[in-house]
């Protein structure tokens, strides 16, 4: 925490100017007293122009936001190196740095050429270095792309940052209120609207490869489930069904989306047949089944059943065709999400305080609850199990929260304009 209240000013200034695009920006709550401390020098530009974006700073912002790192704020740096070579590793430990990140950057044939390295300071070594050609509108992606090799390089984790978030607004109110669906990079950067109603819009969903979209609109009057492809714009309604189509969730393997529907009585958990569009009906109970959420292996599927008498987390096997109760912790849990390693579960859990994103352990059956906020809904997990994105309340408005796997770092995604929520993280995208 010590350098939390000096970066949260630099990485504001750092995102604020996405504002006018509606980006999303962040607010830094909490972070870890056990994140590693790392140094990463504004990168050097060696050409005459100026370069449209802060490499270093954004590396610093993605890491911080991380909670795994706490990068050295920039007034505290004690020299600007560019290269490796021109690296004195006794000096920076007098700072306390366990890494270094140090870089160049120029502009070459209509692009540009980014060289860094990330140094190891007690080892006094090079860990990895490596150079990049992208384009100017490719800069942001460039230094995501950095931040996942320096944090795989550093924890054996997968990066997220070069992931992307799906999220639903709202603006304005009674018949003037209007819903968007936006897809924004992981940091809230970059937002575009897929989507315009003035009808509610909830539930997107994230195909297996990043390049569709699934989710529930009111458009047509009743619910209905549609699901849209990102490069083309083109969408298709996968359910027309009278009463309740809602929570769509893709299979591992693209093929099948799994879907509550009441088209024939109470509402009950279906898998459909993408290609066929062929429905299979799962469950059978007298209670309310619904948003289901596909184990990583596709051998079994979460889903949220008030069959006990209040909302539980049941798992349904696919081979077996039986479903049991896996959470009995409190009298709400609700909208279970896997990890991907499939050995914990995320999901709103309500305490004596409210609601909270909580997770349990499936060989052990403890529950952790990870946030202190209290309006908690929504859950959804970073594709590396790292981090949890998911809505809630700041100052009456919806505001997207994120917070660790192990609850020791959070951060909002509050948008400028109107409410935010219904989030989904994507899938890793290359």
């Amino acid at each position: 925490m010590k350098r939390m209240t000096s970066l949260l000013a630099g990485l504001l200034m750092l995102l604020c100017s996405g504002l006018a695009s509606a980006d999303l920006t962040i607010e830094i709550t909490k972070g870890s007293d056990r994140a590693i401390p790392i140094a990463i020098v504004p990168f050097e530009n060696q050409g005459q122009g100026n370069v449209p974006e802060d490499i270093a700073g954004i590396v610093s912002s993605d890491l911080a936001r991380s909670g795994q790192f706490d990068p050295l704020p920039r007034e505290s740096l004690i020299a600007t190196p560019s290269n490796s070579d021109e690296v004195t590793f006794r000096d920076w430990r007098l700072v306390d740095s366990s890494y270094l990140v140090v870089g160049e950057i120029s502009q070459e044939s209509g692009g540009y050429r980014i060289q860094f390295e990330l140094l190891d300071i007690y080892g006094e070594r090079r860990i990895i270095g490596e150079v990049i050609n992208v384009s100017a509108n490719e800069l942001r992606d460039a230094a995501h792309y950095i931040s996942d090799q320096i944090f795989e390089a550093i924890t054996g984790i997968r990066g997220a940052f070069s992931t992307q978030i799906a999220y639903v607004t709202a603006q304005g109110a009674g018949d003037n209120r209007r819903f968007g669906l936006h897809v924004a990079d992981s940091d809230g950067h970059g937002s575009q609207q897929i989507l315009s109603s003035d009808d509610p819009i909830l539930s997107p969903a994230w195909s297996p490869d990043g390049g569709k979209l699934a989710y529930v609109s009111f458009e047509s009057g009743n619910s209905a489930i549609y699901i849209q492809d990102l490069a083309s714009s083109q969408r298709i309604q996968a359910t027309s069904f009278s009463g309740i189509n809602s929570a769509p969730a893709w299979s591992p393997d693209g093929r099948k989306l799994a879907m509550s529907l009441s088209k024939d009585g109470q509402p009950e958990i279906y898998v459909m047949d993408v290609a066929s569009r062929t429905f299979t009906r799962l469950t059978n109970s007298p209670g309310i089944d619904t948003e289901p959420e596909w184990s990583p292996d596709g051998s079994s599927l979460l889903f949220t059943s008030d069959r006990s008498g209040g909302p539980q987390l049941y798992r349904y096997d696919l081979a077996s065709g039986q479903a049991e109760r896996i959470t009995f912790t409190g009298s709400y849990n609700s909208r279970g999400r896997f990890a991907p390693d499939g050995e914990t579960i995320f999901m709103i859990h309500r305490a004596s305080d409210g609601f909270h994103v909580a997770k349990k352990n499936l060989d052990t059956g403890r529950l952790t609850i990870l946030t202190e906020s209290t309006l908690d809904e929504s859950p959804s997990v970073a594709p590396n199990g790292t981090m949890v994105i998911f809505a809630t309340q700041q100052a009456n408005r919806g505001v997207l929260g994120v917070v660790s796997a192990d609850g020791n770092a959070s951060y909002r995604l509050p948008s400028a304009q109107g409410d935010v929520r219904e989030p989904a993280w994507s899938p890793f995208l290359n």
